[in-house]
């Protein structure tokens, strides 16, 4: 008698061969996805698929999928009759550069992408994996949003992807490529996570679509023009990259990723680059000019003093009047968090603000040494600017220098006046060592308005006002806004030939690349959002 009941006579299984053919048809049924119609549909929009994209970003035969035979559970409203294995959406691992992934890309031939119960089951175990090994996990998002025939299901399975997103964020790097509509509750996946990707013409992103906007306030807008990929790099900075193709976009991605940790408690990869750390750097005399008042392009600055090549600016078209962006320091990775001079003077606004202190607290999370550039007149003035928040946006540069433990070397490149000064270059807040050039100027203000208010009664006195005035600027920048008179008070560390800028700056960050700092045991702090 057996624990399963009498057994009369042996049960013969199927046959190996037979087995090993329903596997094989089982298998091409479930890689066809929403059937070579739909494939064709998806080519015809300049769309590749799920596993056409997964192709271009991990190395060749790396992926290894998870559970690609899923299916949905639902019944309801002819969902037994679109049962899709895998559910819409591919998953598992892969390597980029031999460095180990996990991903999901969401497959729109099957149902639109649309998100149910066990297509978004299979997401989170991938975000999961991604977390038990500490490492980065890379979202494809290509979905008509929530399946409406599974409901409440639906929604949950969202709650449990922004639930994952929220647990990784600051542990492993998350990244969002957008390639087809994300719209909806879909879309704070990726606003949760460290970087946004998008296509021209291709990529989506909105909470209310066109149609619905219409309905509601009357504004008329295309989908392109409301969620495209140039409305969200330059006008709303909700995405951070975009590239003319599909190709470009996850070639972008494996760029971004040569430059992080697998996770937070390691340092990015060093890289060697060739490029020779006491490389002089005359050419700052010729880039940055004497005159305060003269822009210039910091990306040269840049250009000159890391590694050749190797600057990937990020948030590239939005609050241009700051420049972010990583880049390689004598092959280590480093974030670069410059004052633009040819937008707005250089001075900090609202945008920039959020766009600096999003990037800075990125560096800090995943041991990304920081250099500050700096050459700022102050924060923006304007009433739209005050009305607008301006102190609470400013406060969060301030929050996350202050808050970073990562090693942060300023260079003050020319200018550095008021509470900009104290953001981008204050030792007091937190920067390890701060430079200076030659013809910087540290000051409150500028000469001008200073020796206005400090000197007025001399000024309005003379028998040559004008006159009187002049000089008296020049008093004031000389005894002073030269940065020897802050190198004398320990506001400067150093005052550096031009010249010798990027051997100082390699110098700078291998001393503090030791460094441990602590703070007080807390739960989080409360960032000025």
């Amino acid at each position: 008698m057996s624990l399963y009941g009498s057994v009369r006579r042996p049960v013969r299984g199927i046959p190996v061969s037979d087995a090993l053919d329903r596997r094989r048809e089982t298998r091409q049924k479930m890689l066809e996805a929403g059937g070579q119609a739909r494939i064709d549909a998806q080519h015809a929009k300049g769309k590749l698929t799920a596993r056409e994209r997964l192709a271009l970003l991990l190395d060749e035969h790396s992926f290894i999928e998870q559970q690609p035979y899923v299916m949905v559970r639902a019944t309801d409203f002819g969902l037994d009759r679109r049962r899709t294995l895998g559910d819409g959406v591919v998953s598992g691992s892969g390597m980029v550069e031999g460095r180990q992934v996990f991903t999901a890309a969401q497959d729109f031939t099957v149902n639109g992408g649309s998100l149910g119960e066990m297509h978004a089951a299979r997401i989170v175990a991938a975000q999961n994996d991604a977390l038990t090994n500490r490492v980065p996990f890379i979202q494809i998002n290509d979905s008509g949003g929530a399946r409406i025939q599974e409901g409440v299901l639906s929604l949950n399975g969202y709650a449990q992807i922004f639930r994952a997103n929220t647990a990784s964020s600051g542990v492993i790097p998350q990244i969002s490529v957008i390639l087809g509509p994300c719209a909806g509750g879909a879309v704070y996946s990726p606003a949760i996570t460290d970087f946004i990707f998008m296509v021209d013409g291709v990529s989506n992103m909105f909470i209310t679509g066109p149609q619905v906007i219409a309905t509601v306030t009357g504004e008329k807008i295309s989908s392109e023009d409301l969620g495209g990929s140039a409305a969200h790099c330059s006008r709303s900075g909700v995405a951070h990259f975009r590239y003319a193709s599909e190709q470009d976009c996850l070639a972008g991605v494996r760029t971004l990723l040569s430059y992080l940790p697998a996770h937070n408690g390691e340092d990015p990869p060093l890289v060697a680059t060739g490029d020779d750390v006491d490389r002089p750097t005359p050419e700052l005399l010729d880039v940055v000019p004497e005159d305060a008042r003269r822009g210039y392009d910091v990306k040269q600055v840049i250009a000159a003093l890391a590694d050749q090549g190797s600057f990937f600016e990020v948030h590239a078209e939005y609050a241009p009047n700051v420049v972010v962006g990583f880049a390689r320091l004598a092959g280590r990775t480093v974030g670069f968090f410059a004052n633009q001079p040819q937008v707005y003077a250089a001075s900090l606004d609202i945008n920039s603000s959020d766009k600096g202190a999003r990037f800075l607290r990125f560096c800090d999370a995943f041991n990304v040494p920081i250099i500050s550039l700096v050459d700022v007149p102050g924060f923006l003035p304007g009433v739209a600017q005050e009305h607008g928040g301006i102190i609470r946006h400013g406060a969060k540069i301030l929050y996350a220098i202050a808050e970073a433990t990562v090693p942060k070397v300023a260079l003050i490149l020319r200018k550095a006046y008021g509470g900009a000064f104290i953001a981008m270059a204050c030792k007091s807040l937190g920067y390890d060592r701060t430079l200076a050039l030659p013809g910087a100027e540290v000051a409150v203000m500028g000469a001008a308005g200073a020796a206005n208010i400090i000197f007025s009664r001399d000024i309005k006195a003379a028998d040559d006002p004008a006159e009187m005035r002049k000089q008296k600027i020049a008093e004031f920048q000389e005894s002073v806004m030269n940065p020897f008179s802050a190198a004398g008070l320990g506001m400067v560390d150093d005052v550096i030939d031009p010249a010798a800028a990027r051997a100082e700056l390699v110098r700078s960050i291998e001393m503090y690349s030791r460094k441990q700092e602590s703070r007080p045991a807390k739960k989080h702090g409360n960032i000025p959002l």
